[in-house]
């Protein structure tokens, strides 16, 4: 497993997804000079954007697949089979160990997104909409990536978060790329919503 600095995710999205953990080099916070003063505000909106949004990307998602994935969604977009982050905090738990969960969580979506692009332009080169929603949704969990590592290392000090990836795409049979898609959005849509009634209570105003 290699080792990759916090930073260095943001420009993972269009990379194979694969194992890695994430080390900070150093003793400093690298965002800390990024660091704004609403970062905690931001972080919400953000949240709460992606929540408001992913229903709406998933159904577009499967429009674009055409059939069997139109009428056999509930068959072949099972998540059951594949890997997702465990997302085992609730509201009660401590706000570190929220954050830190989050980070895994946003950190896979970011990567299994630039995936999940990557295959749509070269199946669905001419789905306008949906190209422009998967990046714009990359654009924010980026952002949302951003601010996590600064709420990190600023207030907890941590500099390493060790993240588990999905399977790349790469190879896999036109089919397989939009069934690993679909199932990846599928499994997005149940668990945001989870995240965000978790996260944003943590991030209130004090």
């Amino acid at each position: 497993t290699g080792v990759v600095p916090f930073v260095a995710l943001l420009l993972l999205q269009r990379r194979p997804v694969a194992g890695r953990a994430l080390l900070v080099a150093g003793s400093g916070c690298p965002s800390h000079g990024l660091c704004r003063s609403n970062v905690q505000e931001q972080t919400r909106r953000q949240v709460a954007v992606l929540n408001a949004t992913a229903q709406e990307l998933f159904s577009l998602y499967l429009k674009c697949q055409g059939e069997p994935f139109s009428s056999e969604s509930d068959k072949l977009c099972n998540p059951a089979g594949i890997f997702f982050p465990a997302f085992r905090v609730n509201r009660t738990s401590e706000r570190k160990e929220v954050m830190v969960a989050m980070y895994k969580l946003f950190a896979f979506l970011n990567a299994s997104l630039g995936n999940i692009t990557r295959d749509q332009e070269e199946l669905n080169p001419m789905a306008k909409e949906l190209l422009e929603r998967l990046h714009n949704t990359t654009k924010t969990t980026r952002g949302l990536i951003s601010n996590l590592t600064c709420l990190l290392s600023k207030n907890y000090n941590i500099f390493q978060v060790d993240v588990r990836y999905g399977d790349s795409s790469k190879g896999k049979s036109a089919f397989k790329k939009k069934q690993q898609g679909c199932q990846v959005l599928r499994k997005y849509v149940q668990v945001i919503g989870q995240a965000a009634r978790v996260l944003l209570p943590h991030l209130s105003p004090s």
